[in-house]
């Protein structure tokens, strides 16, 4: 049988340890076990992670708007909003969630424990919760190193993803004119669990088949599959051209 001093010392483990994966030492631990308390366990919803699940979202869009801002200083006001809007989303949160493991630390109901995948919604709370943790125990500059070192690699995946956005049409637009064709995509492979799937997708123009690529949703890998198709292409084309 557990005694009380047993249940103190495995959550205070327990806690330790999802300190050691956010990379952040609370000087108050409750504001952490609050951040994952899941309403499906507390005893009302003010004692769950939803209202620091509200202050988290505020903190990480200032967070990314900022980021954004000064990695992109030749970018225009709506494409700056549309990476932001990317960025921030449910389904980018949860994945970094995910990535870092933290459905292992949330206290929530077995219901949801013993759901073959978590939904979307709780990890991404979880992750904004935590976010809102930082900051009430150290401040705004330690939230601000927190969001950098967990979004910066998204941030610049996103901005990747935007800038090779038009890829499908430039392909299409060439394909007709060149080789009178219309590309279609092929799914190759899709993998991870429904809340953080990855796709593989391949451009098939006539007869043949370009590299794939992957991408965290269908649109995504088949714009970069057409960015390697088209590459592809325009290299073969300058090849053959007359010196």
């Amino acid at each position: 049988m557990n005694t009380g001093s047993d249940s103190a010392q495995s959550e205070i483990e327990h806690l330790s340890a999802c300190e050691s994966v956010l990379g952040y030492e609370f000087k108050n631990r409750d504001l952490l076990k609050l951040s994952l308390t899941h309403a499906s366990v507390a005893p009302t919803r003010l004692e769950s992670n939803e209202r620091m699940e509200f202050l988290g979202d505020s903190i990480l869009g200032m967070v990314v708007c900022d980021r954004l801002f000064v990695k992109f200083p030749e970018e225009e006001e709506g494409q700056l909003t549309q990476l932001k809007s990317e960025v921030v989303s449910r389904t980018a949160c949860a994945h970094l969630a995910d990535s870092l493991g933290l459905v292992r630390f949330v206290y929530m109901g077995k219901g949801l424990h013993q759901a073959n995948e978590i939904p979307t919604s709780v990890l991404a709370g979880v992750f904004e919760s935590i976010i809102a943790a930082i900051y009430l125990d150290g401040g705004f500059d330690a939230a601000y190193q927190f969001i950098s070192r967990n979004l910066d690699g998204l941030i610049s995946h996103v901005a990747e993803t935007a800038h090779n956005r038009n890829s499908k049409s430039k392909l299409q637009q060439w394909t007709q004119k060149e080789l009178g064709l219309t590309p279609t995509y092929k799914l190759l492979n899709e993998t991870g669990p429904d809340h953080s799937k990855n796709f593989q997708v391949s451009a098939v123009i006539g007869a043949n088949s370009y590299p794939a690529a992957w991408g965290l949703n269908k649109k995504e890998a088949e714009q970069k599959a057409a960015l390697n198709a088209l590459r592809e292409l325009q290299g073969e084309a300058e090849d053959s051209s007359p010196e």
